[in-house]
């Protein structure tokens, strides 16, 4: 089987849980042969194995920033004239009624009258087919013209999406969106859609895959989208973090207007609406994203939860000595970030500290490359430094400070089974969470956890830690005093939730339900025979069996042969 796997920003171009999950799946499951399909990848590659290659990467500039102001002015004037080079008269009707469409299905409101008298359904569904057919219908384009990022930029589309925004019925918020969103939003799309102008869909390419399997939603999947939608190609779409809900986080903490806000959410969310519906099959890693594709209308028929695997056998040593670790050690560890919550955890150990003297708290900081990591780890170092003001004043080593900040990878903390054999418990304290692969690694070292209840956290436990509400210092204080003070609870809930981790969530588990995914879906697809295969037919299939199926020639006036 030819599997297309698209990826965004990844594999195998960088590193991180999604890049390792992608290697781990191409690596286990070596009989079938991976065509990698990068988008936003650059620079060398990692190195595949012999089932694997990379067929086409694009980079469409996500990573700049964003142009403003003037800039946009600029970019709109550019576009413009790059459009006009592209495209005659018939393109260019053909690109404002395609862009119509788009721009409709975005500014619909939910519910609202559509232009025929009707009203659309729960949902929106008269909305997402208006957004569908614009989609589809720009992709067309793009395949036999070109010229489409120019497009998006032009005179033409920011007209067309003014007039979308004023229309009756619109959404409330896009109807005051003013010229400098329309310009964002404009400039927005045109990298959002970059998918649909890459040289991707031909016969040599996305044509000749069996299966596309996304590994993220949204704009990574686009291309599955058109795979489907030119040659009936399955699409299965993998999603470990759900990408509409990470845009709604991460435009909540910009600048934007609430106008350009609702414009770039309509975006996101009727992409997402179409990917689902379109999809052979969705295997969310969680019941947390299952609920997010459902609310977006995905079929619960096509869902699937397929839990991210994660190796074991690094955390077996820790896991099986169940002597080891600190009795008074709790330990957190995680990216330094406001979501993880580290100031409501340094208030629940002064509280945990004030009744227990003996205690102490280990962070430990996975390294990032977020440059405003620094700004929040120097915040909670200087809580840390309030709250144990008498103490505060020693060296920073492991056992003469209750709270040490450290990095994983540095001296005291070399690596994950290190910091999690050290302590007793350990910690997740985040108000936001999709899927804690920080729990999961502290099962498999059968350790007691406290948790918050967000995101995946209770359906991971399943019974075998303590969770609380999120933003609640003192209920976490009296789940880790607890869990300290009953060393026999403690071993008994770890033992527990190693063996739940063992059967969850190890990458056999991954790999062994994908093996049964593809052939699936490949048995539902159509068959298709693609140039270059041979002509089909052309041997028996008795003559792939062993042994001989062909009685010899008997000589006339014989007769036959004994049965």
């Amino acid at each position: 089987m030819r599997i297309g796997l698209l990826t965004e920003g990844g594999y195998p171009f960088a590193v991180g849980e999604s890049g390792a999950w992608c290697d781990r799946l191409v690596r286990g499951i070596d009989q079938h042969r991976f065509d990698l399909y990068a988008v936003g990848g650059s620079g060398a590659p990692r190195p595949l194995p012999p089932n694997a290659r990379v067929v086409r990467a694009a980079d469409p500039g996500s990573g700049a920033p964003a142009p403003t102001g003037r800039n946009l002015l600029e970019r709109t004037a550019l576009g413009d004239r790059a459009a006009r080079r592209a495209y005659g008269r018939r393109e260019r009707r053909r690109f404002t009624e395609a862009f119509h469409q788009l721009a409709v299905g975005l500014c619909a409101e939910d519910g609202a009258p559509s232009g025929s008298g009707e009203t659309e359904e729960v949902g929106g569904s008269l909305g997402r087919s208006a957004f569908a057919t614009g989609l589809y219908a720009l992709a067309e384009l793009a395949r036999e013209r070109g010229g489409l990022p120019g497009a998006l930029r032009s005179d033409d589309a920011v007209r067309a999406l003014e007039s979308a925004c004023r229309a009756p019925g619109a959404r409330r918020g896009a109807a005051a969106a003013g010229l400098p969103d329309h310009l964002a939003f404009a400039e927005h799309l045109a990298r959002a859609l970059h998918p649909l102008s890459l040289d991707w869909y031909t016969d040599d390419a996305l044509g000749a895959a069996d299966l596309c399997h996304a590994a993220a939603g949204g704009t990574t999947a686009l291309p599955g989208l058109l795979a489907k939608r030119f040659f009936g190609t399955p699409l299965l779409v993998t999603e470990y973090g759900v990408q509409l809900r990470s845009h709604y986080l991460s435009a909540a903490a910009t600048g934007r207007s609430a106008a350009l806000r609702t414009l770039l959410a309509a975006l996101h969310g009727r992409l997402a609406a179409e990917v689902y519906g379109q999809a052979a099959l969705l295997t969310p890693g969680n019941a947390h994203a299952r609920r997010w594709q459902e609310r977006c209308g995905a079929d619960r028929d096509r869902i699937r939860t397929v839990h991210p695997g994660m190796a074991a056998d690094c955390f077996a040593e820790v896991g099986e000595d169940e002597e080891s670790g600190d009795p008074t050690t709790l330990v957190w560890v995680g990216r330094v970030e406001p979501a993880k919550d580290l100031i409501a955890l340094l208030h629940a150990f002064a509280e945990v500290r004030a009744q227990q003297p003996d205690a102490r708290l280990r962070i430990v900081a996975v390294p990032v490359r977020d440059p405003g990591a620094g700004a929040y780890l120097a915040q909670c170092k200087g809580l840390a430094a309030q709250l144990f003001p008498d103490e505060a004043a020693g060296a920073h080593a492991v056992g003469e400070n209750p709270v040490t900040f450290e990095e994983l990878g540095g001296p005291e903390a070399p690596t994950l089974e290190d910091v999690h054999a050290s302590g007793a418990v350990v910690v997740l304290s985040s108000v936001v969470e999709g899927f804690p692969t920080s729990l999961v690694e502290a099962m498999f070292c059968a350790r007691a956890t406290v948790s918050t209840d967000v995101g995946a956290v209770v359906e991971i436990i399943g019974g075998t830690g303590l969770v609380v509400p999120p933003r609640n210092p003192r209920a976490l204080a009296d789940a880790c005093l607890a869990l300290l003070r009953d060393p026999e609870r403690r071993h008994r809930l770890g033992a527990a939730a190693r063996a739940r981790a063992l059967e969850l969530f190890t990458v056999e588990q991954n790999l062994a339900a994908f093996r049964g995914i593809y052939l699936e879906l490949l048995s539902h697809a159509p068959v298709r025979h693609r140039p270059g295969d041979g002509v089909p037919f052309a041997h028996p299939a008795e003559a792939h069996v062993p042994g001989s199926w062909a009685h010899k020639a008997v000589p006339a006036g014989t007769g036959a042969p004994d049965a």
